[in-house]
C-alpha cells in the first residue's frame, strides 16, 4: 500500500480529493466543449470511468482519468466524416487499443512496446497532437483577440511564477479570469445559466447505427495514448514508492483504462486518460491515497448532476478557450520536441531524419488514404506510417546514440 506524509483525516481525504478533481477540471471540461460535447458529461464518465479503473486495479493505484487532448482532432475529423455518434463509435476503437495492449503485456510483457513504439515514433507523433490543432486554437482566439489575450497570459503567468498547487491549474485559472473580464467589459449571456436547473442528468448520447469504419479511423490514434498511460504509471510509482507496474500490472491499469474509455465513448463522453497534472498535484501534497482519488472521482459526477455547472460552461466566450488552446497546444507539441532530444537518439542520422520528416509532413499536409469505403487521414495516418518506417528501415548502432 501506498504511505502519505502523515495520516489523513476524512475531512482532509475529502479536501484533496476536491482540489485533485480541480487540477484536472479545466482540461477535462475544455476538450467536449471543442468537439462539441457536454462539459457534464464529460464529467461525469470521468468520474465513473476512474472508478472503473480502480476496481480493475484492486484501489492499489492513484490515479484520475480525464478527456484526452490526443482525440481533440480525430474526433473533429470523425464528426466530419461519419456524425458525432459515428465518432463515439470510433472511439469504442480506442478502448479495444487499449484492451489488446493489456493482453500483449499480460502475455510479453512490456519489451515489444519499446520495439513497436519508440521515441523516435512517439515524438513526432506527440508533436502533431498538438500541430495539428494549432489553427483551430488561432480561429477561435481571432474572435475577440483581447479575452484571448488576457486569458493566454494569466496561463502563461501562472505557469511560469506561481508556487504549489496553483503551478499545476493554469488552465483553470486562465479561464476564470478570462469568463470575469468578459463579464465586465463584454455582453455575457447568463440567461441560460438562470434557467438551466440546479439538479440535471447530463447530456448523454448514446452511438446508433453501428459502423466499422469509425472505429478503423480512431484506431491508429490511440497509439500516442498508450504510451502516455505506461510513462505515467512509472512517473505515479516513482511518486508513489510502490511498484504497480508488477503489482497490481500494468496489463490491469491498461484494462482499466480501456474499460473507461468504452464507457465514456457509450454515454457520450470522449476518450479518458491518465492525467500527468494530478500526478504533478500528488507530488506536491503526498497524498497518494487512492481513497483520495475516488473521492475527486466522485465529486466529478456530483458536479455533473449540478445543471447550472453546464450551461456555466457553455457560456464561455469561444475566444477565451481559443487564448488558452495557443498555450496548450504548443505545449503539446514542445513535449514532443522533448521526448526526441530526452531519448538521447541521434537526431541527424539519416534513418531517424526520414521517419520524422515523414512522419510530420504527412500529417500537417493532411495526407489522406482510402480503400473503398475505408479512410485513414491526419494523425492515425501519421502513426500508422512512423510504426511502418521504423519497422522496415533497419535500426543501426548509431541511430540510437546521441553525437555531439
Amino acid at each position: 500500500m501506498t504511505q502519505d506524509a502523515k495520516p489523513l483525516t476524512p475531512l482532509r481525504k475529502g479536501v484533496v480529493g476536491v482540489q485533485y478533481l480541480f487540477v484536472a477540471f479545466g482540461a477535462t471540461v475544455l476538450v467536449p466543449l471543442l468537439v462539441g460535447l457536454d462539459p457534464s458529461t464529460a464529467l461525469f464518465s470521468a468520474g465513473i470511468g476512474t472508478l472503473i479503473f480502480h476496481l480493475v486495479t484492486k484501489g492499489q493505484v492513484p490515479i484520475f482519468l480525464g478527456s484526452s487532448f490526443a482525440f481533440i482532432a480525430p474526433i473533429l475529423a470523425a464528426t466530419e466524416q461519419y456524425g458525432l455518434s459515428g465518432a463515439l463509435f470510433g472511439c469504442i476503437g480506442v478502448g479495444a487499443v487499449y484492451m489488446l495492449m493489456s493482453l500483449l503485456i499480460k502475455l510479453f510483457g512490456t519489451k515489444f512496446i519499446s520495439k513497436l513504439f519508440p521515441p523516435v515514433v512517439i515524438g513526432p507523433i506527440i508533436m502533431l497532437i498538438g500541430l495539428s490543432l494549432s489553427k483551430a486554437a488561432v480561429d477561435m482566439a481571432k474572435t475577440n483577440w483581447l479575452l484571448a489575450a488576457i486569458s493566454l497570459g494569466i496561463a502563461i503567468a501562472i505557469t511560469l511564477y506561481a508556487k504549489g498547487i496553483f503551478k499545476l491549474i493554469p488552465i483553470f485559472v486562465g479561464i476564470v479570469v478570462g469568463y470575469l473580464t468578459d463579464m465586465l467589459f463584454f455582453d455575457v449571456d447568463l440567461a441560460p445559466v438562470r434557467e438551466a436547473a440546479w439538479l440535471s442528468l447530463p447530456k448523454f448520447i448514446v452511438p446508433e447505427q453501428f459502423s466499422w469504419q469509425p472505429i478503423l479511423f480512431m484506431i491508429p490514434v490511440a497509439v500516442a495514448p498508450v504510451i502516455e498511460h505506461i510513462g505515467d504509471v512509472y512517473v505515479v510509482n516513482s511518486v508513489a514508492g510502490h511498484n504497480f507496474v508488477k503489482e497490481p500490472g500494468l496489463h490491469r491499469t491498461m484494462l482499466g483504462d480501456g474499460l473507461a474509455c468504452v464507457f465514456a465513448s457509450l454515454v457520450g463522453g470522449p476518450p479518458v486518460t491518465t492525467y500527468s497534472e494530478v500526478t504533478g498535484a500528488m507530488s506536491l501534497t503526498k497524498v497518494t491515497d487512492p481513497v483520495v482519488f475516488r473521492i475527486a472521482a466522485v465529486a466529478g459526477v456530483v458536479f455533473s448532476l449540478i445543471g447550472k455547472v453546464s450551461a456555466l460552461l457553455r457560456s464561455i466566450d469561444p475566444a477565451i478557450l481559443g487564448g488558452i488552446m495557443l498555450l496548450l497546444f504548443g505545449t503539446i507539441a514542445g513535449a514532443g520536441i522533448s521526448n526526441l532530444l530526452q531519448s538521447k537518439i541521434n537526431l541527424s542520422s539519416p534513418r531517424n531524419v526520414v521517419i520524422i520528416s515523414v512522419t510530420l509532413t504527412t500529417g500537417i499536409g493532411g495526407a489522406v488514404m482510402s480503400f473503398g469505403g475505408f479512410t485513414l487521414a491526419g494523425i492515425g495516418l501519421s502513426a500508422v506510417i512512423a510504426v511502418l518506417l521504423n519497422l522496415i528501415l533497419s535500426e543501426r548502432a548509431e541511430d540510437s546514440t546521441q553525437t555531439a
